[in-house]
């Protein structure tokens, strides 16, 4: 199992981290055994599983079952925790407190709320700074969601840049910005925040490439990877329908996930 440490020292390498975010343990051991240096969660497919909709705080259990089960990957897992499940800094606190026990390596704590508004900035601080004391060595990535739940006026990057440096004050190890895409932007975030940034990959908006230039040190795939599985076993069942053949292509055996399941080496 990878350490903390060494999940740490992924947002320093010569690369951003790329993180792949699975929704089931199969789905993490087959990134892992991908060559995946690391492997995080997304809660839009945990809760989908579950038959919910995402961002509702009520998939708490779930997202503790699946933190569980992907300890066991031999690489370091991130867990994305919603807003914790819960407004009071003492119970997001204990949840991440519960994570790390499992040996997981990071998580995610976001301010955007289901309501589409966000968490006063003050409030938000305290989380960080209760989840930081709680659990001293789990890599807290502080997500703002100032630009994913901008309105008509579009996002505000000086209302970005106070948040994400004051959860940096409080004791964040990175901040996610997912939505963001300009470059300029991009590079304001960089220049003005002293800790690694993480932006969501955009299909047609964003390069892994670019983003590496502009100093971003960790891309997430977010829901990206559950979305392309769910269009896949839907084209897959209409075109056998529709046709009476499977599409071609490459499609894991019955055998190969069952090594995944165990463990075994092909």
């Amino acid at each position: 199992m990878g350490t903390e440490m060494s999940f740490r020292d992924l947002h320093h390498g010569d690369r951003p981290l790329l993180l792949p975010n699975a929704w089931d343990y199969t789905t993490g051991a087959a990134l892992a055994a991908a060559g995946f240096a690391a492997v995080g969660t997304t809660s839009l497919g945990v809760a989908a599983a579950a038959g919910r909709p995402d961002s509702a705080g009520d998939t708490r259990a779930e997202t503790l079952a699946l933190a569980r089960l992907l300890a066991r990957l031999p690489v370091p897992v991130t867990v994305d925790a919603e807003g914790g499940f819960s407004d009071d800094p003492g119970e997001v606190a204990a949840l991440v407190a519960e994570l790390a026990g499992y040996g997981i390596a990071g998580v995610n704590i976001e301010d955007g709320r289901a309501d589409g508004s966000l968490r006063p900035v003050d409030r938000q601080t305290a989380v960080i700074a209760a989840v930081r004391s709680a659990a001293p060595g789990i890599f807290i990535n502080a997500r703002t969601d100032t630009f994913w739940l901008a309105g008509a006026a579009g996002p505000d990057l000086a209302a970005t840049l106070r948040r994400v440096e004051a959860y940096a004050r409080a004791g964040a190890d990175g901040v996610f910005v997912p939505g963001v895409a300009r470059e300029a932007d991009i590079a304001a975030l960089v220049r003005d925040v002293p800790l690694p940034l993480n932006v969501l990959f955009l299909p047609g908006r964003t390069d892994v490439n670019r983003l590496a230039g502009l100093g971003v040190r960790r891309v997430s795939l977010g829901s990206l990877l559950y979305r392309t599985a769910l269009h896949a076993a839907v084209s897959t069942a209409t075109g056998i329908r529709d046709t009476g053949t499977a599409p071609e292509g490459p499609i894991p055996s019955y055998a190969e996930v069952q090594r995944l399941l165990t463990g075994e080496r092909p």
